[in-house]
């Protein structure tokens, strides 16, 4: 006869693969992978093997990243209320383990993509991964407001890695993907950190409300939208993209921008700060998702 055992190890082990899943924040992954696929059906006609070992070698590359992004933002996270209840400021996981986790998972992705995608393809991931927990998590983090300008640019290597598992190289097009993905972070993530300035005065990061003041974070947010809606227009005047992204940048570009204006106009700019951040993350995957189309329908 079963008893409490058998049903207690099961639950326990239910909520070990939720804490571990959450470790590679499956959420913002989802839109690394569009920022990587996308760029393949731009690039060329992969076949959906190679698709779906890129995916996996990116999940697993960027979910690492995130591991041990946990890791050494565990003091941190222990402070702030968005982040107190992760695996290990809650004491559900040892840090050992979260570390150990994420070296397993990038070392994974490493292997896959060098063996049975190409070695560019590897060395770029890997680029994007230590790019995150070296100069985004261990350096910038807390020592600079510069922080999501700088390591923001680890977020940029997706598109690289989609690009160059299809063609083997980098080009031009590659380059304005990277720089679209980087114009667009700081907006992005500047816009949630005007509603989270508590929480990273208590944990001590210096983000650039709390060291420009809020005023001029709304200016940067601007400017920084402004380059990028610039940046999403020059794939078309290469000649890589056509018309139907023409009209698709223009009007998202424009979408984003009002947003801004809003925030920098609203006496409280809560409500309007939270629906760019939401409406941010729609932007960039349709901004990628356009392409796709321009190539595939209109093309």
């Amino acid at each position: 006869m079963s008893g409490p055992a058998p049903a207690l190890a099961t639950v326990g082990a239910r909520h070990l693969v939720k804490d571990l899943v959450s470790l590679t924040k499956p959420r913002i992954i989802s839109l690394l992978l569009v920022t990587t696929v996308a760029p393949m059906f731009v690039a060329g006609t992969p076949s959906w093997s190679l698709v779906l070992l890129v995916s996996v070698g990116g999940y697993l590359m960027a979910g690492g990243a995130n591991a041990v992004n946990m890791y050494l933002d565990r003091d941190i996270d222990d402070r702030m209320a968005r982040t107190r209840l992760r695996p290990i400021p809650s004491g559900r996981m040892a840090p050992a383990a979260v570390l150990a986790f994420g070296i397993a998972l990038s070392t994974a992705a490493t292997w896959l993509l060098a063996a049975l995608v190409n070695v560019p393809a590897a060395a770029l991931a890997l680029a994007g991964f230590y790019g995150y927990v070296v100069v985004y998590t261990r350096w910038l983090t807390r020592t600079s407001p510069q922080n999501i300008v700088i390591g923001g640019a680890a977020g940029a290597f997706p598109p690289l890695v989609g690009w160059v598992a299809v063609t083997g190289k980098l080009d031009l097009m590659a380059a304005l993907l990277f720089l679209i993905i980087f114009y667009w972070t700081p907006p992005h993530f500047w816009a949630l950190a005007l509603l989270k300035q508590r929480d990273y005065t208590r944990a001590g990061v210096p983000m650039a409300p709390l060291v420009w003041g809020e005023r001029e974070t709304m200016d940067q947010m601007a400017w920084y939208t402004v380059i990028l809606v610039a940046v999403t227009l020059l794939p078309v005047a290469i000649g890589a993209l056509g018309v139907s992204y023409l009209v698709s940048a223009l009007a998202l570009g424009g979408w984003l921008l009002r947003g801004i204006r809003r925030v920098r106009l609203a006496a409280d700019y809560t409500a309007p700060a939270w629906s760019v951040y939401k409406y941010s993350l729609l932007y960039l995957a349709l901004l990628f998702a356009a392409m796709v189309a321009d190539q595939r329908l209109f093309s």
